[in-house]
C-alpha cells in the first residue's frame, strides 16, 4: 500500500520543498507543498509542475488521486502556515 512518507520522498527527489506535507488513505492524499520554485508560476502551472515529478506513478497508476495546495514561501507564511 502507498504510503504518505513515500509521495513525500518522490517530491522532495524531484522539487526543491520549503515544507511538505502530505496526508492520505493509501489511495486518496492531499498535500500541501511550498516551494520557492513555485514563484511567477500559476496555480495551474504549479500543479503541472507537482504533476510532472509524480508522472510516472500516475501512468503506473500506483498513485489514484492527489489533492495539492501547491504555495511559495511567502503565500505560506502569510497564510500562517510557516513561522
Amino acid at each position: 500500500m502507498l504510503t504518505p512518507e513515500q509521495i513525500e520522498s518522490w517530491l522532495r527527489a524531484g522539487l526543491a520543498c520549503d515544507h511538505l506535507a502530505v496526508a492520505g488513505d493509501g489511495r486518496h492524499f492531499e498535500a500541501l507543498i511550498v516551494s520557492a520554485a513555485f514563484e511567477g508560476l500559476s496555480r495551474v502551472q504549479r500543479q503541472q509542475r507537482v504533476n510532472a515529478v509524480l508522472q510516472e506513478h500516475f501512468e503506473s497508476e500506483l498513485l489514484h488521486a492527489l489533492s495539492m495546495q501547491c504555495l511559495t514561501p511567502a503565500e505560506a507564511r502569510a497564510r500562517g502556515l510557516l513561522g
